[in-house]
């Protein structure tokens, strides 16, 4: 119902007066206009950020276009008001990197008819420059040039180099997550590297909201790199890898039933893996070469639960945590009359639940599982599960634990898991150890402060202790097998008003291991850890 011309002019909210979401719904309120309020990244209203510097940071950046904001919504003129799809519309926008803030309001009613406003401010999408970090004793440096938002219109396009201890490479990409209907995602990625190439391309339409009823997407991609095998933090052999991969699917779902959404999906998944023993540090053994054909069945099931939550892993950012079940099943089946080397059979499935504890504590949890069976010498699986706590809460200080483990069994010996510096054991050398079994428990007490200088970062620190173990197989690590831990420090700053979101964790990490096998020759050292981390 569209409520025209002929309605009488709407009324402003009265102060005092119960208009919310909640009673709007309750009285069966239809909506009206839908106003657009796409705000600049800073309010020169504000007192705190009337000057120059924010003025012409204002002037430099192309405001996002209320259209891509429209596109967005869940909800339109005509309907009648609910609460769950205002709050998922304002969850889903959130996730937008090139928006700072949402809020959506209702601004007038009059018979029955309320206009809402939905006000966002942006970020700073444009993003030239140089990045350094050094996390395990080895160093990753960058240069970038990346617009997130490209002339308002919600494109990402970007050239980046980078270079870590492995690689260097160059990539170039363009994205449309939000094109023709605003859900269709359209992303083209190219990387030219030392030691390969990448290329994938993605036309997508997802189940992007809890009610949304169909799917279908179409992916190519291309990978020929060196792997590596690690060993006490030092390469023990190599090998090149040639995968290309494609997949066509469909799906549908009936939509949010009693708080539950269902959805089905069909497809067929190409993979081809080739693999090549090179002169230098060759592997043992070599995984055959395989091509796999394969339809496949997908089922998902969301419970509606979500929580907005902050200071949890951001800095007086709005996050949302899934609290609801949600869990995913993938069966199929490679044929060999499709051209598939072997019939095996491909599964997946996951699963992750929260808990809601007294005092405002959150546990999050989460399994999954994935593997192919049905022919030995390609039987492979991938067993990982976390648990993660937020304890503690207080105003500037939260208590954060986190266990995870992995296991694998490969009979190849071409995969393995690798635990050091960059992978949560903050005190040692990058991939030192290595197995098919690992188990991590970091645990922190992170502190968050209202300082906020030149109103562009968010500062906080944490003090944390890692335990840690890689083992077993035959990629387990010549160097040490046993448990290790650390203690350390360090600082965290969010980007607050940047389209990157990123949290950059400056660390003190100390080893505490006497054990002399375990830094073999080299003297145990204090590591100095700069890493980012990115929360959506």
């Amino acid at each position: 119902m569209d409520p025209g011309p002929s309605q009488p002019e709407p009324r402003p909210l009265q102060p005092g007066t119960d208009l919310s979401f909640d009673s709007l719904e309750l009285i069966g309120a239809v909506i009206g206009e839908i106003r657009i309020d796409a705000q600049n990244i800073f309010d020169l209203n504000d007192e705190k950020e009337n000057s120059y510097l924010y003025g012409l940071a204002n002037a430099l950046h192309i405001r996002t276009r209320p259209a891509v904001i429209r596109r967005q919504l869940l909800f339109k003129s005509g309907e009648r008001v609910s609460k769950r799809v205002i709050e998922e519309t304002e969850r889903l926008l959130r996730t937008n990197r090139f928006l700072y803030d949402v809020s959506i309001h209702p601004v007038a009613y009059q018979n029955g008819v309320v206009d809402i406003d939905v006000r966002t401010r942006d970020t700073w999408t444009l993003e030239p420059g140089a990045s350094a970090s050094r996390a395990g004793g080895s160093n990753k440096t960058g240069v970038t040039f990346k617009e997130n938002n490209a002339l308002g219109t919600g494109v990402f396009v970007g050239v980046s180099r980078s270079s870590d201890a492995e690689r260097a490479g160059t990539e170039y990409r363009i994205s449309q997550p939000h094109a023709f209907d605003g859900w269709t995602s359209i992303d083209y990625s190219l990387t030219q590297w030392s030691d390969g190439l990448s290329r994938s391309a993605a036309v997508t339409r997802p189940f992007y909201a809890l009610d949304t009823r169909w799917t279908a997407g179409l992916s190519t991609s291309t990978d020929n790199r060196i792997n590596y095998i690690y060993s006490g933090g030092d390469i023990h052999s190599q090998y090149r890898r040639w995968e290309d991969g494609a997949e066509a699917s469909g799906g549908w779902s009936a939509g949010l039933v009693n708080g539950w959404t269902q959805r089905y999906s069909l497809g067929l998944t190409y993979l081809k893996d080739t693999y090549q023993e090179l002169i230098l540090k060759p592997p043992d053994t070599l995984p055959p070469d395989q091509t796999l054909v394969a339809p496949f069945f997908r089922f998902e099931a969301v419970e509606d639960d979500f929580e907005k939550v902050k200071n949890k892993d951001l800095i007086e950012r709005a996050e949302y945590f899934a609290l609801g079940f949600h869990s995913t099943l993938q069966l199929g089946r490679s044929l060999v009359g499709l051209g598939s080397t072997q019939s095996l059979w491909l599964y997946s499935a996951s699963a992750s639940d929260g808990i809601r504890l007294p005092g405002s504590q959150t546990v999050l949890a989460s399994a999954s599982i994935g593997g192919q069976s049905g022919y030995g010498p390609l039987d492979r699986q991938t067993l990982s599960g976390s648990i993660r706590y937020y304890g503690n809460p207080k105003d500037d200080t939260l208590l954060f634990s986190s266990l995870s483990g992995d296991a694998l069994r490969d009979p190849t010996a071409s995969s393995q898991l690798v635990l050091g510096g960059d992978t949560g054991l903050r005190g040692y050398a990058r991939n030192y150890q290595s197995g098919d079994r690992k188990v991590l428990f970091n645990i922190e007490e992170r502190v968050y402060t209202d300082w906020y200088p030149f109103r562009l970062f968010r500062v906080g620190g944490a003090v944390f202790y890692d335990l840690g173990r890689a083992w077993g197989g035959p990629t387990q690590s010549t160097v040490s097998a046993g448990w290790l831990n650390d203690v350390g420090f360090g600082l965290r700053i969010l980007s607050a008003r940047s389209a990157f979101g990123n949290v950059l964790h400056i660390d003190l990490a100390f080893p505490l291991n006497r054990d002399p096998n375990v830094d073999g020759n080299r003297p145990r050292q204090v590591q100095f850890l700069v890493t980012t981390k990115i929360t959506l």
